[in-house]
């Protein structure tokens, strides 16, 4: 059975997805597209060569009859919005992160799920499916570092837009390494702090930017994540894990190593799309088989209200500059 699939957002994100389901990916097609800018869902759709349907809302294209699972890729304010409605009409729902831009709405869509009797949603942490990061989460899973005791993390974009705030670096930067450090460690946070550093003259006015997440784990393990969004120089991702019995670091992205002119160079990616490509191509092959066989696998609605649990305490870290506590329920058995 090919899963027909409703995109909401046909932005930069909406339009990679739609091209890899399309070009790349198996057992699925686009059959209805919407966004708040009708005339680029419109364009996506002759750009891609698309035979779907633009509907002038996500809820409508939710309560479509074709549809039988949606993209949720807008703007993160809306993304709450769309999960409900699609977990209201029974439809399986790949939201992009963030699940919710708070934790209490991570917590309504949590609700909304259990009452709905099954699993319903995957949250798009495209790292738990890269190469790389499955070396680590698989050495570490050996034992072969014995206990983890520190990890030291970066998270570098080249620059930002002028609507990137400072409490987007963790709700829209930081919140990958929210989540897949809790899977790497098999552990949940304890606590947060925020430390800034001189502002860089490359950031505008109304982020601060670079910036230092210290974390701590329930087990003690020790977290910073540099979080540099204007470093000029390229997209950046550096995870390295130090254990009682050795160090861990994450692969570089493979790259031509040049010599020429007295030098000898490799090329730094200016762009996550092509960093996570494989990452992003794995994910979402393996929503639509597991949405194909009724039981999905990926990451879930309590992944997503964990990460946001601890998004908030980092915010709240950003304004008081003090150690944060992150208070954590206990999983309900659903997400067992």
């Amino acid at each position: 059975m090919t899963i027909r699939i409703g995109v909401i957002g046909t932005g930069m994100i909406g339009e990679e997805h739609s091209r890899r389901i399309t070009k790349t990916l198996t057992d699925a097609e686009i059959v209805a597209v919407s966004d708040v800018n009708l005339d680029q869902a419109h364009a996506m759709i002759d750009r891609l060569g698309l035979d779907a349907t633009v509907y002038e809302t996500g809820q409508a294209l939710i309560e479509a009859d074709n549809v039988d699972a949606v993209l949720v890729t807008s703007w993160g304010q809306t993304h709450e919005e769309y999960v409900l409605a699609a977990i209201k009409a029974g439809r399986y729902v790949f939201c992009e992160k963030p699940l919710a831009t708070t934790a209490e709405g991570c917590q309504r869509i949590m609700d909304a799920e259990m009452a709905a009797g099954r699993r319903l949603v995957q949250v798009g942490f495209m790292r738990r499916y890269d190469h790389g990061y499955n070396l680590l989460k698989d050495t570490m899973d050996a034992g072969n570092l014995g206990q983890a005791l520190m990890i030291h993390a970066a998270h570098r974009n080249p620059t930002v837009p002028e609507r990137y705030v400072t409490p987007m670096a963790i709700h829209d930067t930081l919140i990958h390494e929210l989540d897949t450090f809790r899977w790497l460690l098999d552990d949940e946070y304890a606590s947060a702090q925020v430390a800034f550093s001189q502002k860089t003259r490359h950031a505008h006015s109304e982020v601060r930017d670079p910036q230092l997440v210290l974390l701590e784990t329930t087990r003690g393990t020790r977290i910073d994540v540099e979080v540099f969004v204007n470093c000029q120089y390229g997209y950046d991702i550096q995870c390295t894990v130090v254990g009682e019995e050795g160090i861990a670091h994450l692969p570089e992205p493979q790259s031509l190593t040049l010599r020429q002119a007295g030098k000898r160079s490799n090329e730094i990616l200016q762009d996550w799309k092509k960093r996570f490509d494989d990452a992003f191509n794995t994910e979402l092959q393996g929503f639509i088989h597991d949405a194909q066989a009724g039981a999905l696998k990926g990451p879930s609605s309590w992944d997503g209200f964990a990460a946001a649990v601890a998004g908030d305490a980092c915010v709240k870290a950003q304004e008081s500059g003090q150690v944060e506590p992150v208070s954590m329920p206990d999983r309900p058995d659903f997400y067992r």
